[in-house]
Formats: structure tokens, C-alpha cells, sequence
């Protein structure tokens, strides 16, 4: 990643190769988490090595676990058969994925923790979370404005709840699902739509017993408290939300066809691919298999001619951190793209439904703004902007994709937030023939 204050892009010939996207980022986060609550070795092969994957880490080391990097993504985590309180303050960078779970699996131990972040963090809404761990009976102190970090957690001494989702949310879900694990009862969470189940599926490989059930006014996930982890084998597939940029570069290039290898195939993670075929892309998967516990394969994108559509709003927890790129392609497709019903977009690393209008309009597409949504009206795409990201990676990658097909030149501000979720991505693109520096 380049320590430059700007990255631009242009317009480049055809993109051809074959990469490999980074490990997932929620699979990594939760991977590090459930291998320090555990009891013995969790051996992690294709970690995710971003900043904000690192900063999880850390914290799991801080917690009383041993973590060693024993190579490229090759980790080893040393559990003790839980958490206890950390000499310092957690510091989770910008990693809101990592502070909600940390908080929902240190609630259950009788521990104090601070948690603190960066200006970003500080400023994203945790009482999502804390406010149901509170119900729980975990205790939280606020150094400023309450739901906002730092935050001090005294936790332990937890009771089962039965919690209804009104809105999908993986984090919020997994949290609870995690402070459940040490309460004394059953913890039941009930989604509306199912939201990535990551969570699930690990605490079952760590040895967990969890039941997921349709119960009428949903899908609900229940969890006994008083089960104990044991150490395990993680095999992190590739992550989905990353390979979509290179994929989404293919799509929009003239003559370019891109391949990614060993892409997560979760169906609660495939929204954007499914959407992609549905605006006319020429999207194949070859080499599916097994890894993990998830299944994966190889996608290979080809330019296309896309046109736009109303992107289902049941989808959204499917595809929540895809909607830049989303966007981005939607700028090149014929007619309207329609994303409603991603208020969730305004709470992420910034709020990224206006960041993706200004920087969208600011290169010359026509888009609408809704208070849960937008609407792109795609075509020609001159491009010739400077787009203010706000530290968001999604929102710097996105456009960055967009100015490889745009007439003129694009470029994005504080590009090396990159690294928090895809290190090595300007490399990789260039790799393919992407005209970025």
C-alpha cells in the first residue's frame, strides 16, 4: 500500500489473470475470538492480515490468550477456557466487527474491560449491542456520550435472554449469541431474515450445540449457556466483499475477464453475485468444494453489458458491504439500479450511502438519495473527480474500480485505510493490468 495522501485511477486496457482474494474478515475476527475463549489450540490457516483483523488479534492476546503467527495467515491461538481482564485499554482500531463481538464474548466472564477506538470507531453507535448485553447483566461506563466508545464493561453473572431482531444484523446476533455462552438459561436470538451465520457454524466446529429453527416469525437461533470451546482447525476461505472488487473491475472493463480463486459460497453472502447476474453479468463459478466447513470456488468475471434492476430489499443482509461496489457498477449499467432498505449503510465505517452519492455525482452519475437507499442511473461515466472517502476502505476501493472504466481520471483521499480490510489490494489490481498509483 502506498503511503501517498491520493491514489488515482484511469481508464486502462482489458484486465486479465487469476488472484486469490484475502481470507474473510468475519471469519477471521471470530476465528481469533473463539480461539481465545476456548480451552487448547486453534490452529488458523488463510487469516485475513489487515489492520482490523490484527487489532482482534491483539485484543484475544490481551485477554489472556498466547497468539502466535507462525506464517502467511498461518496462526495459532492458545486458549485458557475463557477471558480475563486486560492490563490495558482494548484498543480496536476501526474494527467495529471486532469491538461488538469482543464486548459480547468478554460480557459473559467476570472481568473489567475498556474498549476504546479511532476517531471512526469512536464515533459508530454501540448501544446496537450494549444495550442488549445490559439486559443480559453486563455493566458498561461511558467516558463521554453514552453508546459511544470508550466504554468500560464489568461483566459476569449473565442471564439467557430472548432477543427479536427487528432488523438482520450478524453483529448484533453474534454478540448476544457470544455473551450467551457463559449465561446461565438459553440465549435465543429471532432474525427477521437470516443475516450471515458465520457464528454459528464456528461455535459449533469450536464443540458448541446450537439449534437454528423456523419458528413462525422467523428464523431463531438457540444456545444453552454453559458450554464450553475446545480448540479446533479454521480453514478461512476466501472473502467474498473483497473478491468483489476485481470482479466488479472485470464486469465494467472492456475486453477483461478475472478470475478469483477460492471465493466463500455462503448463500448469506452471495447477494452482490446473485444481483450481478440479474443486471446481465456474465459471471461463471467452476472448482466448487469444501474448505472450512464453507463451500467455495472460483468466479470468474467477464466484461459485460449491464442493465439495471431493483435490487430485492430481503437481500440486503446478504450483500449489506457490497452495496459500494454495487453502486459502482450500477454507474456503467443501462436504466436505473434501486438499493432500498440499507439504512444500515449510514452506521457502517461512515455513513456510506452518502458518501457513495457525493463521490458518484461527483464523477457525473445521476443518482437519487433516500433516507434507506439510492438509486443509480447508469450510463457514461466521465469521471475527472476527487472523492473524499472519510476513512471508509469500502468507499476508496469502490471508486477506484470506478475510475478503471470512467473517461477521466478518479482519485480517493486517504487511501491507506485499504489496508484494514484488503492489504495488498493496488498490488493485486495492478497485477491485473489496473492502471492505479
Amino acid at each position: 500500500m502506498s503511503d501517498a495522501p491520493h491514489l488515482t485511477a484511469r481508464a486502462t486496457g482489458p484486465l486479465t489473470g487469476s488472484v486469490r482474494a484475502p481470507g474473510d474478515k468475519s471469519m477471521s475476527h471470530r476465528a481469533m475470538i473463539l480461539g481465545a475463549m476456548a480451552t487448547g489450540v486453534t490452529e488458523v490457516e488463510g487469516l485475513l492480515e489487515g489492520d482490523d483483523v490484527l487489532a482482534t488479534a491483539r485484543a484475544a492476546e490481551a485477554f489472556g490468550a498466547t497468539v502466535e503467527r507462525r506464517g502467511p495467515g498461518q496462526w495459532r491461538v492458545t486458549g485458557r477456557g475463557g477471558l480475563a481482564s486486560p492490563a490495558g485499554v482494548i484498543d480496536c482500531g476501526n474494527a467495529g466487527t471486532g469491538v461488538r463481538l469482543l464486548m459480547g464474548a468478554a460480557a459473559g466472564y467476570d472481568l473489567n474491560a475498556t474498549f476504546d477506538g479511532d476517531a471512526s470507531l469512536r464515533g459508530r453507535p454501540m448501544g446496537r449491542v450494549t444495550d442488549h448485553l445490559e439486559r443480559m447483566g453486563a455493566r458498561f461506563a461511558w467516558s463521554g456520550k453514552p453508546g459511544l466508545l470508550p466504554a468500560t464493561l464489568s461483566g459476569g453473572g449473565l442471564t439467557a435472554i430472548d432477543h427479536v431482531q427487528t432488523v438482520a444484523s450478524a453483529q448484533v446476533k453474534s454478540a448476544i449469541l457470544l455473551a450467551g455462552l457463559s449465561a446461565e438459561g438459553v440465549t435465543s436470538v429471532t432474525e427477521p431474515e437470516k443475516s450471515r451465520d458465520h457464528t454459528e457454524r464456528m461455535l459449533r466446529a469450536f464443540g458448541a450445540e446450537v439449534d437454528v429453527v423456523d419458528d413462525g416469525e422467523g428464523w431463531a437461533i438457540r444456545l444453552k449457556g454453559g458450554q464450553r470451546l475446545t480448540g479446533t482447525h479454521v480453514a478461512v476461505p476466501g472473502d467474498p466483499s473483497s473478491a468483489a472488487f476485481p470482479l466488479a473491475a472485470g464486469l465494467i472493463v472492456p475486453g477483461s475477464s478475472v478470475t478469483v480463486e477460492s471465493v466463500m459460497l455462503n448463500p448469506l453472502r452471495t447477494g452482490l453475485f446473485e444481483t450481478w447476474r440479474e443486471m446481465g453479468a456474465d459471471l461463471t463459478i467452476t472448482n466448487r468444494r469444501i474448505a472450512g466447513g464453507e463451500e467455495v470456488g472460483d468466479i470468474t468475471a467477464r466484461h459485460s453489458f449491464l442493465k439495471g434492476v431493483i435490487v430485492p430489499e430481503a437481500r440486503a443482509a446478504a450483500m449489506i458491504d457490497e452495496y459500494p461496489i454495487l453502486a459502482a457498477t450500477a454507474a456503467f449499467a443501462e436504466g436505473r439500479t434501486v438499493m432500498r432498505g440499507v439504512g444500515e449503510m449510514r452506521v457502517k465505517e461512515s455513513d456510506r450511502i452518502r458518501l457513495m452519492v457525493d463521490g458518484l455525482r461527483a464523477c457525473g452519475v445521476a443518482v437519487e438519495e433516500e433516507p434507506e437507499g439510492f438509486i443509480v442511473t447508469g450510463g457514461r461515466v466521465p469521471g475527472g473527480a476527487v472523492v473524499h472517502t472519510a476513512h471508509d476502505h469500502r468507499i476508496a476501493m469502490s471508486h477506484l474500480v470506478l475510475g478503471l472504466a470512467a473517461q477521466n481520471v478518479v482519485t480517493v483521499d486517504e487511501p491507506d485505510m485499504i489496508a484494514t480490510s484488503f492489504p495488498g489490494f493496488v498490488e493485486m489490481m495492478r497485477g491485473l493490468g489496473a492502471e492505479i498509483g
